[in-house]
């Protein structure tokens, strides 16, 4: 066994990364918030963007895909009808809040560490934090995005499910999935610089091979095995049954996302830190 394959599989040990990222959680913290503001640095409206973000995405998505093309999604709110336009939206919105959050951190990910030369020169410095703050900002807004949802969820149907409380708990094993891509690209993109046009192009056929803006039963039953093999399905119709249909997770589904998740994040998080040392001699 090579000296880097036996690094890379002390590394794959959950209590060093978890530890890890407790040793450094204030850096952490420093990072994500730099991360968050820097976002709207020299805006007018500054956080403002958080909420009218979301809010014109929800409108411009319903107004295309449920007045445009007409389209209704069954079960769509507690009492098993589809309920609208409004419930449609809803529906979609949902959807859409999970996607974005880990096609964030996807799209970020390979720019991350050739953006940071200078912390890549300083020895001490723990660069495994970077796409941990880049996972963060995105989560961040990630919640804005949930809170908008229940708000309109609570104008439009009246009541907020309680099963909304779910929520973070569904959000777990997407959190995990998405340190441990964020992780391999950002590694990936320095050796590999084509690698932030690939997972661009990745993100936007992912978009369309995830349940977010049709529901998985207008899939013909011969394609929906395709489906089953992306792991954002599952937590896409997971976030979609708690906070607008009123349904507690599916708990076998999402204990197998966060299996999944798990295992992602251990080798993300390997294959960055026993990789790292090469990143200078590349930059």
């Amino acid at each position: 066994m090579s000296r880097r394959l036996a690094l890379f599989v002390r590394l794959m040990n959950p209590i060093a990364l978890a530890s890890q990222i407790w040793r450094h959680r204030d850096l952490v913290r420093q990072l994500t918030w730099r991360e968050v503001t820097g976002r709207y640095r020299s805006s007018l409206l500054g956080f403002g963007w958080s909420f009218i973000t979301p809010l014109v995405t929800l409108a411009a998505y319903t107004f295309v895909f449920g007045l445009v093309f007409r389209a209704r999604w069954p079960q769509a709110t507690t009492g098993g009808t589809s309920g609208g336009l409004g419930s449609f939206g809803l529906a979609l919105f949902a959807g859409l809040i999970a996607f974005t959050f880990f096609a964030e951190c996807l799209t970020r990910a390979p720019g991350i560490i050739i953006a940071s030369p200078n912390y890549v020169k300083k020895v001490v410095f723990p660069l495994e934090v970077l796409p941990v703050s880049v996972v963060g900002s995105a989560l961040f807004h990630a919640g804005i995005s949930a809170i908008v949802l229940l708000i309109a969820h609570q104008i439009l149907q009246g009541v907020i499910d309680w099963t909304a409380v779910f929520l973070p708990v569904v959000f777990v094993p997407l959190v995990l999935l998405a340190l441990g891509t964020t992780w391999f690209f950002a590694s990936v993109g320095v050796f590999f610089r084509d690698a932030v046009h690939t997972v661009v192009l990745v993100s936007q056929v992912l978009m369309f091979m995830t349940p977010v803006f049709y529901p998985i039963d207008a899939v013909p039953q011969s394609f929906r095995w395709i489906l089953a093999l992306n792991p954002l399905t599952p937590l896409v119709e997971n976030t979609r049954r708690v906070t607008v249909q009123g349904l507690p997770p599916d708990w076998p589904s999402l204990g197998l996302s966060l299996v999944v998740g798990s295992l992602v994040a251990i080798i993300g998080y390997a294959w960055f830190v026993s990789t790292k040392r090469a990143f200078a001699d590349v930059i």
